[in-house]
C-alpha cells in the first residue's frame, strides 16, 4: 500500500520552486489569494473615484451653459456658485458610487473570508493527518536536501533494534551486513543519480522492514516501513527466494567447477542440467549441447536399474562400469529422487577399483605364499584371536581345523598345547605364558627356543602389529640341528680323511684366502705351518713356494683360477716339475660354496703315484657325496630362510607395518630383487641335484592347457613388464588337456618365456605357438633377440653355460639346462633354433602318458 508523501509533485515543484511542507504551501497559497483580492478591490476603488471626478468635469459644460441661460435669463446665480454646485453634485455622485461598490466589495470579502477559513480548517486538518502518519511508530522517513544534514521523521517499533536518534543512518549497527551493504549502495545511487528502488532489508534481530527510496522537489527521501505479518511473511519468502537461488546458483558453480559428472532429470527421465563434467565425458561442445541432443553418459540397462530401485527413502547407491572416450571407467553413482524428477553425481572410482582388485590379488597371493610355506605361520589380530594360519601351523601342532576356525584366543590356544602335552614343560606356567604373551606390548621382535616333548625343536619369533596383533612364525630346527652334526661329524672326518693323505690338499675360498691344508701338502712345497696358516691369501702362499717353483704356469695359474669371477668355474689339471726333482700331479678342483681345492699327488714313485692316486679317488669320491649331501639337504635349508626373508621383505612393504622413507625402500626393493633370485638360484640347483640323483619323480596329473597358458601368462606378466617385452600367444580355442607333472610343464614354459624376455629388445614381443598333435602337446617360443651363433648352440643346454652377454639380466645359465631335463623326463624332445640377429625359437614337444600315476619327488 502506498500512502501521498510530503513534496510529491506539487505545483511549486513544477515552477522550479523549493517544496515546502503541506501546512505552509496550503498558507502561503491563502495568502497570495487574499492579497490579489484586496489589490482588485482597491483598483475598483481607484477607478470609481476617476469616475466621480470625471462625471463632475463632464458637468460642468452642462452647468455653465446653465448657468449661461440662467444668467441671461434671470441673472439669479454667479459663475462661482455654479462651480461650487457642480463640485458638491460630483462629490455626492462619487460617494454614492463609492459607498454603493464599498457594500458590494464587504459582501464579496465576507464570502472569500469564510472561503479561506473552510480551506484552512481542511489544511489543518491534512497537517494532522500526515504528522500523525509520520509520527507512526511503524515508519521513518528519512530526508536529504542537498549537502544539509539529513532530517529524520517518525520512529520505527523498538522490536526492530533500529536506533531512534543519529546512529540510525549506521545502518551495519542494526541491520544484517549484507542487507546494510545493499541498502547503501542504494541510498548512493539513488542520492547521485535519482535511482528509486524498493526493497526488504533484515535486522540483526531478524526482523523484516521495507525500504522505499525516491527523490521529490530536488530532495531525496527514504521510507523505513515496517511490515506487518502477511507483507512480513512475502518479505521473508522473497529473502528465502533469493538465498536459495543465491544457494543454487553456487552450487551449479560448484558442480561445474568439480571433475565429476552430475545431472538432473525430469520424472520421465530425461536430462534437464548437467555440469561440465558430464558434457566432457559424453564429449559434448557444451552441457546445453549434451542436454539438446540426450546424450547418456549410463547405459539404458544402468539407467533403467537405476529408476527400478530408486525411491525417495532408499536413494540408488552402487559402482557401474560405463565407456567414458573409449576406456572402460566405474563410476560410484549415487541418484537420488526429487519431486520434479531425479538428479544424480558419479565419481570415477576407476583408479580404487584397480587398487582394490590389486590388493586382493596381493593378499591372496600373500595367503597362497604362507599357505605353501614350510614353516608353520600363525597370525593374530588386534584382540588377539587367530587371524590366519597355514597348513604347515596344522601340520605342526595337529589342532582341529573346527578349534582353528573358530579363531580362540592366543592364550587359549597355549592352553590347549599345553593340555595335549605339546609345549615344553615349564617350573612356572603362568609366567613363562605372560612372558609368550607379552609380545603385544614388546616393540622389538621376540625369538625364543622350545624344546617340544616330541623332541622338536623351534625357534619361534613373534612380531607385533604397529596396528595391533601378532604374528607369530615357528621355525623346526630339529632337522637344521641333525644336519649341523652330521655336518661337523663330517668335517672332523674329513679334516682327519686330509691330514692323512700322502697327497698335499689345499682348500681355498672365493676370496682366495687358503681354509685348510694337509701336512703332505706342506711338505711337498717345503713350506711351514704358519706360512700356510688359515686365512693366508694365495699370492703370499705362492711367494714362500716360488723356492721350490715360480714359473707362470704354477701358482700364478693357481691363482686366476682359484680367484676367477668367471660364471662357470673351470677344474683343471697337469703336471709340475719342481726344482728339487719332485714331479706333482696337481688338479684344481671347484667345491660347493665358491671353494677351490687343490690338491698335489708326488709321481716321483710311481708305487707311491699309486697310492695318492687311490686315496686321491677315494677323496674325490667322499668329496662327491659330500656335494650332493650338501645340496640335498643344505639347499632345503637354504631355501627356507630365503623364503622368511622374502616373506618379511614384502610384509615391510604393506602399510600395516607403517611407512619407509625411500632409502629403506630401495633398501627393501634390493632385498627382496637378490633374494627371489637367490632363492630360484637355490631351487635350480636343487632340482639339477635330483635330476642327477636320480631321486626325482614326476607327479602326473590331467592338465587343462588352456587353464595352463592362462596361469602362466599371469605369473610372467611382472617379469614381461619389467623387460619392457609384450607375449603374444597363439593357440586354438580348445587344446584339451594332456597327462604331464603340471607343476614341471609350468616350469618349462616360465624359463623359456623369461630367457626369451632376458634377450628380446625392449619394445618387442615374444611369441607363443602352442598346437596339439595327436595326443602330444607341442609348444614353440621365439624371439626377436640378437640370436646364437652356430658353435654356442651344441653348447646352450649344457650346465652354467650363459651364452652371450647381451641379456637383461645375468643369471647361473641352469634355465636352459633344466628345461632340458624336464622334458627328458617326460620322454619329449626340445630343439632349438637360431640365428644370429635373426632371434631364436624353442620347440617341446612332451607327450601325454596313457596311464598317470605319482611318486613324491625328494
Amino acid at each position: 500500500m502506498k500512502n501521498s508523501l510530503p513534496g510529491q509533485a506539487d505545483d511549486g515543484a513544477r515552477a522550479g520552486r523549493r517544496p515546502l511542507s503541506a501546512g505552509q504551501d496550503y498558507k502561503s497559497a491563502t495568502a497570495r489569494k487574499a492579497a490579489k483580492q484586496e489589490h482588485g478591490s482597491l483598483a475598483r476603488f481607484l477607478k470609481t473615484c476617476a469616475a466621480g471626478t470625471a462625471l463632475a468635469a463632464l458637468a460642468r459644460p452642462v452647468l455653465a451653459q446653465g448657468e449661461q441661460q440662467a444668467a441671461a435669463s434671470a441673472h439669479l446665480f454667479t459663475s462661482s456658485q455654479v462651480v461650487g454646485v457642480s463640485v458638491v453634485i460630483g462629490v455626492i455622485s462619487a460617494a454614492l458610487l463609492s459607498t454603493l461598490w464599498l457594500v458590494r466589495q464587504r459582501g464579496n470579502l465576507e464570502n472569500e473570508s469564510r472561503e479561506i477559513r473552510s480551506a484552512l480548517s481542511d489544511a489543518q486538518q491534512r497537517i494532522s493527518q500526515y504528522q500523525a502518519l509520520i509520527a507512526d511508530k511503524n515508519r521513518r522517513i528519512v530526508i536529504w536536501d542537498g549537502n544539509a544534514r539529513p532530517e529524520l521523521l517518525g520512529q520505527l517499533p523498538p522490536e526492530t533494534g533500529a536506533p531512534q536518534d543519529g546512529e540510525f543512518l549506521a545502518f551495519g549497527l542494526w541491520l544484517k551486513s549484507h542487507s546494510a551493504a545493499d541498502l547503501e549502495k542504494a541510498i548512493d545511487r539513488l542520492r547521485d543519480g535519482a535511482q528509486s528502488f524498493d526493497m526488504v532489508v533484515e535486522t540483526i534481530r531478524d526482523e523484516i522492514l521495507e525500504a522505499q527510496g525516491r527523490v521529490s522537489g530536488g530532495r531525496a527521501f527514504v521510507r523505513f516501513v515496517a511490515l506487518n505479518n502477511l507483507r512480513a511473511e512475502l518479505a521473508e519468502l522473497r529473502i528465502e527466494r533469493d538465498r536459495l537461488m543465491t544457494s543454487i546458483s553456487a552450487f551449479q558453480t560448484m558442480l561445474d567447477a568439480i571433475d565429476m559428472p552430475a545431472w538432473q532429470r525430469d520424472p520421465a527421465g530425461r536430462l534437464t542440467w548437467v555440469n561440465q563434467a558430464y558434457g566432457d565425458a559424453v564429449e559434448a561442445r557444451s552441457p546445453q549441447q549434451a542436454i539438446n541432443e540426450g546424450r547418456e553418459m549410463l547405459t539404458t540397462v544402468a539407467r533403467e536399474r537405476i529408476r527400478a530401485v530408486t525411491t525417495p527413502e532408499s536413494p540408488f547407491h552402487d559402482t557401474i562400469s560405463t565407456v567414458v572416450r573409449g576406456n572402460r571407467t566405474f563410476f560410484d553413482v549415487v541418484d537420488v529422487k526429487v519431486p520434479g524428477g531425479s538428479a544424480g553425481i558419479a565419481i570415477d572410482v576407476s583408479d580404487i577399483e584397480a587398487v582394490r582388485a590389486e590388493l586382493e590379488r596381493t593378499l591372496k597371493s600373500h595367503a597362497e605364499t604362507l599357505d605353501h610355506l614350510a614353516t608353520p605361520v600363525a597370525i593374530f589380530d588386534g584382540e588377539r584371536r587367530l587371524q590366519f594360519y597355514n597348513q604347515a601351523f596344522v601340520a605342526l601342532w595337529e589342532l582341529d581345523i573346527a578349534f582353528l576356525e573358530s579363531r580362540p584366543d592366543n592364550s587359549e590356544l597355549l592352553e590347549r598345547l599345553r593340555a595335549a602335552k605339546k609345549l615344553p614343560d615349564q617350573l612356572n606356567w603362568k609366567s613363562w605364558k605372560e612372558a609368550a604373551l607379552s609380545v603385544y606390548r614388546a616393540l622389538d621382535t621376540q625369538s625364543d627356543l622350545w624344546h617340544l616333548p616330541n623332541g622338536q625343536t623351534l625357534r619361534v619369533f613373534a612380531t607385533a602389529h604397529p596396528q595391533g596383533g601378532a604374528t607369530w612364525v615357528f621355525e623346526n630346527l630339529t632337522e637344521q640341528v641333525d644336519l649341523e652334526t652330521r655336518y661337523n661329524t663330517l668335517v672332523k672326518v674329513q679334516g682327519e680323511t686330509i691330514d692323512h693323505l700322502s697327497e698335499g690338499v689345499a682348500v681355498f675360498g672365493p676370496d682366495g684366502r687358503i681354509r685348510l691344508s694337509n701336512p703332505a701338502f706342506r711338505a711337498l712345497w717345503g713350506i711351514t705351518e704358519i706360512e700356510a696358516k688359515p686365512g693366508t691369501h694365495i699370492r703370499a702362499l705362492g711367494e714362500a713356494c716360488a723356492p721350490s717353483y715360480d714359473r707362470p704356469d704354477g701358482w700364478k695359474t693357481f691363482a686366476e683360477l682359484i680367484t676367477s669371477f668367471d660364471d662357470e668355474r673351470r677344474s683343471s689339471q697337469g703336471t709340475l716339475e719342481l726344482f728339487s726333482g719332485l714331479v706333482l700331479d696337481y688338479a684344481v678342483i671347484p667345491l660347493p660354496n665358491a671353494q677351490t681345492m687343490l690338491t698335489f699327488v708326488n709321481m716321483t714313485d710311481s708305487v707311491r703315484a699309486e697310492r695318492a692316486l687311490t686315496e686321491k679317488n677315494e677323496a674325490l669320491r667322499k668329496a662327491d657325496e659330500l656335494k650332493n649331501d650338501f645340496v640335498q639337504h643344505v639347499s632345503y635349508e637354504l631355501r627356507s630362510p630365503l623364503t622368511n626373508i622374502i616373506g618379511f621383505t614384502d610384509l615391510l612393504r604393506t602399510q600395516g607395518v607403517g611407512p619407509l622413507n625411500d632409502r629403506q625402500a630401495e633398501y627393501i626393493d634390493h632385498i627382496s630383487t637378490s633374494s627371489s633370485v637367490l632363492l630360484t638360484l637355490v631351487n635350480d640347483i636343487l632340482d639339477l641335484a635330483t635330476v642327477d640323483a636320480g631321486i626325482m619323480r614326476l607327479n602326473y596329473a590331467e592338465i587343462d592347457l588352456n587353464d595352463l597358458l592362462d596361469d602362466v601368462s599371469m605369473q610372467i606378466a611382472d617379469r614381461l613388464h619389467e623387460s619392457g617385452v609384450a607375449l603374444e600367444i597363439t593357440a586354438p580355442a580348445y587344446l584339451g588337456s594332456i597327462v604331464a607333472d603340471p607343476q614341471r610343464l609350468k616350469q618349462i614354459l616360465l624359463k623359456l618365456l623369461a630367457n626369451a624376455a632376458n634377450f628380446s629388445p625392449e619394445g618387442t614381443s615374444i611369441a607363443l605357438e602352442c598346437h596339439r598333435e595327436g595326443s602330444d602337446f607341442v609348444f614353440a617360443v621365439s624371439d626377436r633377440g640378437p640370436g646364437i651363433s652356430p658353435d654356442m648352440i651344441a653348447t646352450v643346454f649344457d650346465r652354467f653355460a650363459t651364452g652371450a652377454k647381451s641379456g637383461k639380466r645375468g643369471g647361473a645359465g641352469l634355465g636352459l639346462s633344466i628345461v632340458d631335463s624336464f622334458v627328458s623326463l617326460h620322454h619329449g624332445d626340445v630343439t632349438i633354433d637360431s640365428e644370429p640377429g635373426k632371434g631364436t625359437t624353442v620347440v617341446c614337444r612332451i607327450p601325454s602318458v596313457n596311464i598317470p600315476h605319482s611318486a613324491a619327488a625328494e
